[in-house]
């Protein structure tokens, strides 16, 4: 579908070029590097689509295989993270369901019922308390966009979440800028009237509170204390914490601020060697 091209247009920077020009070369080192520059915000678009960290590992990896595997077909037609997105949106928005919340459909009125049940009288005052307090607030989130269908959902993380213009999104999403605003105003709406009626950080008047959720997740298995799924999770060097998210989103109560309030998540180093390893083994059919 056509878009604006003027206003999709933010082409890519001399090095961009010239980096991708030795990778389709056979430049070993510069296909690492465009790895290295791609992993981690693939990662975090992979982890905002499939809710689980492991699944988000095996759908980066199949990604990033996929944008190396394809680089000689890049002409600069706008920067190379912008395609990178295309191509991971397109893998992404065609995964199989693999997350209890899809295969189950839940929507977000019965996600809200959900949270209601079993809150507590009182904040959680147990071990490590803040720290799982993060984990439901960030499990519950990652949940959230869970319940939106596919392409919203992909709509609210490239805008509100990635903060990229409604033509860049469009034309990742190969839509019409006038479409993908629809769809994203779809999106927000029900995002917004959720968290207007249920979560506690963005309306003081609704009932749930993270910190009054943590025995009820304990207790159903949904965050582990020993290993925390997204609290304890690896960000990237002199990225954002958990600490540094939560600060963001309490100075700020709109659904892009709650959404977005996830540490600036690391792609795993062992799923980065994985695909160095398969790029190496010469198996792999690079640059087609």
């Amino acid at each position: 579908m056509e878009t604006d091209e003027s206003a999709v247009r933010q082409g890519p920077d001399a090095d961009e070029l010239a980096l991708v020009a030795r990778a389709v070369a056979g430049d070993r080192t510069a296909i690492g590097e465009v790895v290295l520059l791609l992993q981690d915000p693939i990662y975090r678009l992979a982890l905002r689509m499939v809710w689980r960290p492991a699944d988000a590992e095996d759908a980066t990896q199949e990604i990033l295989l996929r944008v190396v595997g394809h680089l000689g077909t890049w002409r600069g037609e706008a920067k190379l993270l912008t395609w990178a997105y295309r191509i991971g949106v397109n893998y992404l928005l065609n995964l199989k369901r693999k997350t209890s919340q899809e295969e189950r459909q839940v929507s977000l009125d019965a996600f809200g019922e959900d949270l209601r049940d079993g809150l507590a009288e009182a904040d959680y005052r147990g071990p490590e308390g803040e720290l799982l307090t993060h984990e439901v607030r960030l499990n519950c989130t990652q949940a959230m966009l869970q319940c939106l269908a596919r392409d919203e959902r992909v709509a609210f993380v490239l805008s509100d979440i990635f903060a990229l213009s409604s033509a860049e999104a469009a034309w990742i999403t190969d839509s019409t800028p006038a479409a993908y605003r629809k769809r994203l105003e779809r999106a927000k709406k029900r995002i917004g009237n959720f968290l207007t009626d249920t979560c506690g950080l963005a309306n003081p008047q609704a009932p749930c509170r993270c910190s009054r959720r943590v025995d009820k997740a304990l207790e159903l298995g949904r965050i582990d204390p020993h290993r925390p799924a997204f609290a304890g999770h690896q960000v990237t060097p002199g990225g954002r914490g958990v600490a540094a998210a939560a600060q963001q989103m309490s100075t700020l109560r709109d659904a892009a601020a709650i959404l977005g309030a996830h540490p600036d998540y690391a792609a795993p180093q062992a799923k980065i060697d994985a695909i160095a390893g398969l790029i190496d083994s010469g198996r792999f059919p690079l640059l087609n």
